[in-house]
């Protein structure tokens, strides 16, 4: 006789009940797959993740208190092999990239939950990595070399808040000569023409939400 499948444990962590309650629904249909609890919050996610040690959870990333990415890297510290899918509607490959370098397994969007849930956690579970295929192609058409630095998000942000260059100068203690060499290189690495669609272009990557 085969031996019984232990079916996969899910832990769900998101703010909002109907988006669990539909996940809930998803799995419950599912022969290989339970779920064993939920969260809505980070800190809660890091307690019922202690008390349930799931197989993989699936966790949102903006949550009331500690958010997702925070909890990620509390799980992830006290178990390495946590695997970890995020569900979030940011599209930008950076936030992407900063979760998958921080120890997330999956990422993938909102939108995709009700097709692509199941195959993600089967996948995490066995020990792969998935990657919703239109945060792959976003990896694809911006490669890591036209990553903006520490201060040139910062640069980023005050030209979104409409700062011209001499506020930008006195905000960060540089000259404004130094911020105008600052932008110009910001608009080749986002491929822009001018400060507007640096904006966004650099909202729309998820520079501007990190």
């Amino acid at each position: 006789m085969a031996a019984l499948k232990i079916p996969i444990k899910v832990l769900v962590v998101d703010d909002h009940p109907l988006l669990r309650d539909g996940i809930s629904a998803l799995i419950g249909s599912q022969g290989d797959i339970i779920l064993c609890g939920e969260a809505s919050s980070g800190t809660e996610a890091v307690e019922r993740f202690r008390e349930l040690r799931p197989d993989v959870t699936l966790m949102d990333l903006q949550m009331p208190g500690m958010n997702g990415f925070d909890a990620l890297v509390a799980i992830r510290a006290e178990c390495p092999d946590a695997r970890i899918i995020v569900l979030t509607n940011y599209k930008g490959d950076v936030p992407a990239r900063a979760l998958l370098r921080s120890g997330a397994s999956g990422y993938l969007l909102k939108s995709g939950v009700r097709n692509q849930l199941l195959d993600a956690v089967r996948k995490v579970h066995d020990g792969g990595t998935y990657v919703q295929s239109e945060i792959l192609e976003e990896f694809d058409q911006h490669p890591v070399s036209e990553h903006l630095s520490g201060r040139e998000i910062t640069i980023m942000r005050m030209v979104a808040r409409g700062l011209t260059n001499k506020e930008i100068a006195n905000g960060i203690g540089v000259s404004a000569e130094t911020v105008k060499v600052a932008l110009k290189n910001i608009f080749f690495k986002l491929d822009a023409t001018d400060r507007t669609q640096a904006a966004i272009t650099a909202t729309r990557r998820g520079f501007l939400e990190l």
